[in-house]
């Protein structure tokens, strides 16, 4: 059986957005709103974060409780309509290489200029000709910092995404610098991919993506 899906209008642009259903709630979605999965040659459940593998996809709302419920109520052999294993720690699995590819994008565009480090830093970018479309917060930083950094975007009229899911020392280790708390990424393919995955991460920690200020 081949996946189907279903594509619907975005705003009033020419491009559309492709829809899944998930296979726990049956809701239909956007790609971006849910996890891929396939079925490796053993049967065994994997993730696949960047919908490339092949195989028929089994999709799953981007949800801590939602892939819980894939795994007790064995919904992803219900949609494969064939023996499968989920293995208990696939939410955690789907979470690690979440962070890893957000770090992986933030480390690219680190080194093609396209990210700004450090609160002076993003304080001038505010006001560069190209301006950030997201700001990179770490989870565990002081709130102030990120208040004045939010509010300075709001009097320039500058509606910026806030990515928020990632710890200071993941941040530092991707950047290559101490003690990361503040970054902003312009726009492109990578700010909007890291968009989507921050917002998929938000499932599976207590803090991801708030679109603002």
């Amino acid at each position: 059986m081949t996946e189907t899906a279903q594509c619907i209008p975005h705003d009033d642009a020419a491009e559309s957005v492709r829809e899944r259903r998930c296979i726990v709630t049956g809701e239909a979605l956007p790609e971006e709103a849910l996890i891929r999965f396939v079925a490796d040659p053993d049967g065994c459940v994997v993730p696949d974060i960047a919908a490339t593998l092949p195989g028929r996809g089994l999709w799953v709302s981007a949800q801590r409780k939602v892939l819980e419920a894939a795994i007790a109520k064995n919904h992803f052999s219900r949609a494969a309509k064939a023996p499968l294993t989920a293995p208990s720690d696939l939410p955690e699995t789907v979470e690690l290489r979440l962070v890893r590819r957000l770090l992986d994008d933030l480390g690219l565009a680190r080194r093609a200029g396209m990210l700004v480090v450090g609160f002076d830093n993003v304080c001038r970018a505010l006001d560069a000709k190209i301006r950030p479309v997201l700001l990179v917060e770490a989870a565990d930083g002081a709130q102030d910092g990120r208040r004045k950094l939010v509010g300075m975007a709001s009097s320039r009229d500058l509606r910026m995404g806030i990515v928020d899911c990632l710890t200071c020392s993941e941040l530092s280790l991707a950047l290559g610098r101490e003690n990361v708390v503040h970054a902003a990424l312009n726009p492109g393919r990578l700010s909007e991919r890291v968009r989507r995955d921050a917002g998929r991460l938000k499932g599976f920690r207590p803090a991801a993506v708030c679109i603002g200020p």
